[in-house]
């Protein structure tokens, strides 16, 4: 495990500087890089509940690929409550890693939480950003379908301390949101970089119409379905696809 020291972070503004953990794989010494970093900005749960092994041994002879770990996550600094704004604080976070570390215009993979992470970060620092993918995105702040889900985490006893707040969290956002509210504040049609969403036909903590309400709002994005739940780049049945339609759309 890395780490990078960031001066601040909104998540933990307490801790300066924030040490933020990260794993990077380097092409091979004797390929040299011919293709921009790839970082790859984990769901609610942690990296390692949906790892991207597949598309590391893909991708990683020609590019580096970067996977922090957000504060809360990992060997970052732990947390014991999000707020209702984590995203936006996380894609700031995001931003003082991508400094520390010199990357300059790498491609976003985020998944679930992450998307809304690379795709608010994107919308605000399109310059910085030389693409995005966003699997598993959300589009509406309001998840009346999921709540059960995160009352069910919440009351498990095998949560951990950061699933629980991870909750605790998605239920305050819907509370205080109206039924159309967005995670883009109606900008996403505005967005700049080009753009994949990759999603699961059978995504559990998908609103109906959610998809096509983003599409709807940021018609320019081009959309890919594949049958698969809330992980498409880690279910056996969609790992393969998934990582061979990245590879086209990065290359492109």
């Amino acid at each position: 495990m890395n780490f990078v020291a960031v001066a601040h972070s909104p998540l933990v503004p307490d801790r300066t500087p924030a040490r933020i953990a990260y794993r990077a794989v380097d092409p091979p010494p004797e390929t040299a890089a011919d293709a921009a970093p790839l970082v790859i900005l984990h769901g609610g749960w942690g990296y390692d509940m949906y790892p991207f092994d597949r598309q590391i041994a893909a991708y990683g002879t020609r590019r580096r690929v970067v996977i922090p770990d957000r504060s809360g996550y990992g060997e970052s600094p732990s947390l014991s409550a999000l707020p209702v704004d984590f995203h936006q604080r996380a894609a700031d976070e995001t931003l003082a890693v991508l400094d520390g570390l010199e990357l300059r215009r790498p491609a976003l993979w985020g998944h679930s939480d992450g998307a809304i992470v690379a795709l608010r970060l994107a919308l605000a620092h399109p310059g910085r950003i030389g693409a995005v993918v966003a699997e598993a995105t959300h589009f509406f702040r309001r998840k009346p379908a999921s709540k059960p889900f995160f009352e069910n985490v919440i009351a498990n006893p095998a949560s951990t301390e950061i699933m629980r707040a991870h909750a605790i969290a998605w239920l305050r956002i819907g509370d205080e949101a109206t039924a159309s509210e967005d995670f883009y504040d109606g900008r996403l049609g505005a967005l700049a970089v080009p753009t994949l969403v990759v999603h699961g036909a059978r995504d559990p903590r998908t609103e109906p119409d959610e998809i096509e309400a983003l599409r709807r709002g940021a018609p320019a994005i081009a959309v890919r379905i594949f049958d698969a739940g809330h992980s498409p780049h880690s279910e056996p049945a969609s790992a393969d696809a998934v990582t061979a339609a990245v590879a086209r759309f990065l290359d492109a």
